[in-house]
């Protein structure tokens, strides 16, 4: 392992100003958002699609500093015949790969899941490497349960902690040999009607367990990067939060397990609206005085947008690319603490 190189990698990855495109979402993810757009999903329109993203030159160029790709697209050429990874790297971004294979139910834990994936990861990811991945992401999925499961036990209990950031640490160890840099990404889901207190609890439980697992498996931090909830209130509570409580409330808990020596953290969006995803950046950057950089690693929260756009016709690329252009540009001001809610009314065309 050559940490110096994935130091280097990793800082790149949080840039000032720039965040990591998610468009790893896997054959059955994209058949459901392409359904809503009426859009067959085929190997084609998936690529079209990816393609359209990967060419829209002032987003890739300026805003984004890698994206996530899914096991299909890296494989994949542009129409005309030009790797889609070659896409990434000639606008000047990192290719970087989703690795997991997806959740299973834990055995002994009614309605919890733990990420399966570990067994041959050491020979995909010398491939992916090969290819020109140069960090993955695996991702722990933390659902937070209504009242008490089986046998009295409340969700998510200590076993579906345990084994999940157990996993992570085992991935991120894994990755590091092969000189890739592993985001790390343990998701307390906002599914439910738990308020904020409750989501910070229980990422706090998480969090200060999954760096515990990283030290034990010699995971280097400098050479990581966290992609973390952020601290919100479920989507069916009935208290739902200011921009400021969630800065506020997100900043402290990361504060408290959190090492500086994470050269940075990648927020997934995790359901949260467009808008809500870049306040909630944008407030948690003007707070200020942070030892490591904040920045986006959105999957919807980009595509949502261009999709709608797009709508899977060869005329509406145009109009597509700046759908992504626009939201691309607002994450990279809340990347910063520059935005203001008055420009997403700028959007252009």
């Amino acid at each position: 392992m050559n940490l110096a190189d994935l130091n280097k990698v990793a800082l790149a990855m949080v840039a000032p100003g720039k965040g990591l495109l998610a468009a790893d979402e896997s054959s059955g993810t994209i058949r459901k958002r392409f359904d809503a757009i009426n859009v067959a999903s085929t190997e084609e329109s998936r690529r079209d699609y990816r393609e359209m993203l990967f060419r829209t030159t002032e987003a890739m160029t300026q805003c984004i500093s890698g994206v996530i790709l899914y096991d299909e697209t890296i494989w994949q050429d542009a129409k005309d015949g030009t790797p889609l990874i070659r896409l990434i790297e000639q606008a000047g971004a990192i290719p970087g790969i989703k690795v997991d294979e997806g959740t299973q139910a834990l055995p002994g834990c009614p309605g919890e899941l733990v990420t399966a994936g570990l067994d041959n990861l050491a020979g995909r990811l010398k491939k992916y490497y090969d290819r020109g991945a140069r960090f993955a992401k695996w991702r722990a999925v933390i659902d937070i349960g209504a009242g008490y499961g089986t046998g009295g036990r409340k969700i998510p209990t200590m076993t579906a902690i345990h084994v999940n950031a157990h996993a992570l640490a085992r991935y991120a160890a894994l990755c590091q040999a092969a000189q890739i840099v592993p985001i790390v990404e343990p998701e307390v889901l906002m599914d439910g009607d738990h308020d904020i207190d409750r989501c910070y609890e229980v990422t706090q439980r998480v969090l200060n367990k999954t760096f515990q697992e990283l030290r034990i498996q010699r995971v280097a931090l400098e050479g990581m990067v966290l992609k973390p909830n952020m601290v919100v209130p479920g989507k069916k509570s009935a208290s739902q939060s200011p921009v400021e409580e969630v800065a506020e409330k997100t900043i402290r808990l990361l504060k408290a397990c959190v090492p500086a020596a994470v050269p940075g953290i990648a927020f997934l969006s995790g359901g949260q609206s467009d808008e809500d995803a870049t306040a909630h950046l944008d407030a948690m950057n003007r707070i200020g005085n942070l030892p490591w950089r904040l920045t986006f690693s959105y999957g919807r929260a980009l595509q949502a947008a261009p999709q709608k756009a797009w709508l899977g016709k060869a005329e509406n690329v145009a109009a597509g690319q700046r759908a992504f252009d626009h939201r691309a540009r607002m994450n990279s001001l809340a990347s910063k603490g520059e935005w203001k809610p008055d420009l997403e009314a700028k959007k252009a065309g």
